[in-house]
């Protein structure tokens, strides 16, 4: 059913929960995976380089996760930092767009009332942002 299957991390419990679940239906339907992580740019090219050792970091351990199961594609995404979660979720759904995945997997912690509406989710902006099937895989 699904050929490519993209899942979206971050370095949060959440997110492993979604990527054990990428990797699952990904093994199960003979598909490819190809995770993402979206690192925000800032003015400081310290933090800059950080973030993104830490990126590449996040997707090896992702990458080692998936085992012998399947080959698995990393890609590490820049969004810009000003546009704080709206920018994460425009990198996530270009690279989904992109890369012409069929089912998107994202983590989400499932906020409601006044904390969904102050803080606002990358889950949320996903579903409205790309043309492609979303699992929202919340923790266990």
């Amino acid at each position: 059913m699904y050929r490519k299957i993209m899942a979206a991390i971050a370095d949060d419990d959440i997110s492993w929960n979604a990527l054990q679940e990428a990797i699952q239906i990904a093994t199960a339907n003979g598909a490819e995976l190809c995770v993402v992580h979206a690192s925000s740019t800032a003015d400081d090219d310290e933090k800059n380089r950080n973030s993104k050792q830490m990126g590449a970091d996040l997707l090896q351990r992702a990458k080692l996760a998936a085992g012998e199961k399947l080959e698995v594609e990393t890609r590490l995404l820049e969004a810009e930092g000003e546009f704080g979660l709206k920018g994460i979720s425009e990198a996530i759904a270009n690279a989904a767009t992109e890369w012409d995945a069929d089912l998107l997997v994202v983590g989400t912690k499932g906020r409601r009332g006044l904390e969904r509406l102050v803080i606002g989710s990358v889950a949320e902006q996903l579903v409205s942002a790309v043309g492609t099937s979303i699992l929202l895989a919340r923790s266990r």
